[in-house]
């Protein structure tokens, strides 16, 4: 999932910091999860495939 974010973010344009405003976290967590440093709850999935316009499961694909 951490390149799935990351890739997708990017794709979107957005910084780290922009990110983590649309998606209503904080800018290191989206750090952190880009880095596969930490487990993300199913809330902040939705919370980050709402911001990339996209649906949760699209976030776990391969």
């Amino acid at each position: 999932m951490n390149a799935n974010v990351r890739r997708l973010r990017k794709a979107a344009r957005y910084s780290q910091e922009g990110f983590a405003d649309a998606c209503g976290l904080h800018r290191t967590y989206i750090g952190a999860i880009e880095r596969a440093e930490k487990n993300v709850s199913l809330d902040n999935i939705e919370r980050i495939a709402s911001a990339l316009t996209l649906e949760p499961w699209m976030l776990l694909k391969p």
